[in-house]
């Protein structure tokens, strides 16, 4: 039986998939995780987040350009956008394409306003996915009962 903490670890992540933030991708990392490698969807999006944050660098300075080089912003968000696949970050994913239609169009205040929301989603999931792996660790592993032989 799961204790109240598993009970509230597993309420986090439902809310994670219902607003949107996550989708099967994340699943999808944590069926690879296992006893020798209990941790890995954490280090898999504390990965994400260390790489992220250079691309965003870049992005950023691209943006600070006059004019802007929208060949090069939507080169660098491309980027930016596969990593959010990989780690299922949906809200996230979704911006970087929103943010890719306005490179195609050139509208250059779109792009602006569009990365702000993709920086918004990026340290909103951050905070809710550091909250979510804090209390996991704290629940630990589910027992999970053995089939008779």
């Amino acid at each position: 039986m799961a204790s109240p903490l598993h009970r509230q670890v597993a309420n986090m992540r439902k809310a994670l998939f219902d607003q949107g933030f996550l989708d099967e991708q994340f699943v999808q990392l944590e069926e690879l995780q296992d006893d020798v490698n209990p941790n890995f969807v954490e280090e898999v999006v504390t990965l994400f987040y260390k790489d992220s944050a250079r691309t965003m660098l870049n992005i950023e300075a691209a943006l600070e350009q006059r004019p802007l080089d929208f060949g090069k912003l939507d080169a660098c968000m491309h980027t930016f956008k596969g990593s959010c696949s990989s780690i299922g970050a949906r809200r996230m994913k979704s911006e970087c394409s929103q943010f890719r239609e306005f490179c195609g169009e050139r509208n250059s205040e779109g792009c602006l306003k569009t990365y702000q929301l993709v920086k918004k989603e990026h340290e909103t999931l951050r905070k809710k996915l550091g909250n979510y792996f804090q209390m996991s660790r704290q629940a630990g592993p589910i027992e999970t009962a053995c089939r008779p032989k």
